[in-house]
């Protein structure tokens, strides 16, 4: 069974940063390539990064692009996304995912089987 656990969102100041995790277990995260989404109030799910399981490949959403860092650290099977000059419109739950495309770094969700359960971010400004 994937298990995909978020962590890291809170409440912060706009122009703040944070570091979201997602930590997998050693099997999914050698098989997997993974991503982020975020889903903001009344909005649909959004595709903002993702990165393929060797690392080689990385994705960005325009809206987002330069602001965001998506990485992945074998030895502590997570992935993490850091995000920089927060803006109050990042205010969102922000969802890790895993796609069997182990090398490609689709930006649709229906690309990615598992789905962890979310962490909120909020961005006062």
């Amino acid at each position: 069974q994937v298990q995909l656990v978020e962590s890291g969102g809170g409440l912060v100041q706009a122009g703040g940063s944070l570091r979201l995790s997602c930590a997998a277990s050693k099997r999914t995260f050698t098989t997997y390539a993974m991503g982020w989404f975020r889903q903001a109030p009344g909005k649909e799910r959004e595709f903002v990064a993702a990165i393929s399981v060797n690392e080689g490949h990385t994705r960005y959403a325009d809206s987002v692009k330069g602001r965001l860092i998506i990485s992945r650290d074998t030895a502590k099977n997570t992935v993490y996304l850091r995000v920089n000059a927060l803006k109050p419109e990042d205010t969102a739950v922000y969802y890790c995912a895993a796609t069997r495309r182990r090398f490609d770094v689709p930006g649709i969700a229906d690309e990615y089987a598992y789905w962890g359960q979310g962490t909120q971010v909020i961005v006062s400004s």
